[in-house]
């Protein structure tokens, strides 16, 4: 397996990147292509005495912003590390991987790898860890802010697919994210898109969920438009750094609460590593005809190398496929 991979646009530097790459080989096949300064990345894998065999170059310094117009910059900066990945991606790749901007990456993957025959739009999926031990599909997580109804119902069929193959979970249960769970709820291209849902063949549509319910594991895939589901996953991020927070200057306010968390080390360690969102891998671009992956801004290399397994996962699953059978035919 060949991943393309832009070590550029992440928060940490380019060199937390690497790192993160260098550290996926002990448990990865894949080689790789580093798009980004070279003489970075050389002299991380020199220090880390890293596999040299493994690793293929395309020298760049330039790269698209958060600040950037990602469609505008796309046709711009031809010598961008994201454009150059693509084209990479396009001629001799497996998969590309990036922890910079988003839009760049949408916009890359419609003008560069393109959509799917009949998708309408390429939405973001995230695997979010749930309370029963599994993960919950947010589709879309932060890609398509206006939405119709028929765009959700094909956001349903491609998380669908994408849940299935990746954990081998049977009709995977799938819900409309919604104000309340009684079927008239909501706005018109809510209602319009639970009829849809409801009539969908591909899937095994449930009705619809609040967002109090998106940690729960009652759904397998959620299924929304990139604003609500972007503001849900952050909302779910930051509640869950607060109480972690809170829960750690409980534990040190006092001798006995020390003694406590003592006590409870263990159980609060695999609970915060449970809700790591640093493990649970690269979101992914579904609709597209190449396997296109994003890491959050500030990954850093234990991000970075978790990333690299489920976008091996991914492209292992045979999901593209799926997908254009499941929505040409």
């Amino acid at each position: 397996m060949k991943l393309i991979i832009d070590i550029l646009g992440n928060d940490n530097g380019p060199q937390e990147v690497v790192h993160g790459l260098i550290d996926s080989m002990e448990n990865s096949r894949s080689n790789f292509v580093i798009v980004g300064p070279k003489d970075i990345a050389e002299k991380v894998i020199e220090e880390r005495n890293a596999d040299k065999s493994r690793f293929e170059f395309i020298d760049t310094s330039e790269y698209i912003s958060n600040e950037d117009d990602p469609a505008g910059s796309i046709r711009r900066k031809k010598n961008s590390s994201i454009v150059l990945a693509l084209n990479e991606l396009n001629n001799n790749g497996d998969g590309f991987l990036t922890s910079g901007s988003t839009g760049a990456l949408v916009a890359g993957g419609l003008f560069i790898t393109k959509r799917i025959g009949k998708v309408q739009r390429a939405p973001l999926l995230t695997y979010i860890p749930n309370q029963k031990s599994g993960f919950t599909a947010l589709v879309d997580s932060g890609a398509v802010i206006d939405t119709k109804a028929s765009m959700l119902d094909e956001f349903a069929t491609m998380g669908s697919v994408a849940v299935e193959k990746t954990f081998g979970i049977k009709n995977p249960k799938v819900y409309l994210l919604n104000i309340g769970v009684e079927a008239a709820k909501g706005d018109t291209r809510s209602k319009e898109a639970y009829d849809l849902l409801k009539n969908n063949k591909n899937i095994n549509f449930q009705g619809n969920i609040e967002a109090r319910d998106f940690l729960s594991g009652k759904a397998d895939v959620i299924v929304t438009d990139g604003f609500a589901g972007n503001v849900m996953l952050k909302t779910a991020e930051g509640t869950a750094k607060m109480l972690f927070s809170e829960i750690k200057d409980a534990l040190m306010s006092s001798g006995k609460s020390k003694i406590a968390g003592l006590m409870l080390k263990g159980q609060l360690k695999s609970l915060a590593e449970k809700y790591d969102y640093n493990k649970a891998g690269s979101a992914c671009l579904l609709g597209v005809n190449k396997a296109l992956f994003k890491a959050h801004g500030n990954s850093d290399r234990v991000a970075i190398e978790h990333a690299i397994y489920s976008a091996e996962n991914f492209i292992n699953s045979n999901i593209i496929e799926e997908i254009k059978e499941k929505l040409n035919d």
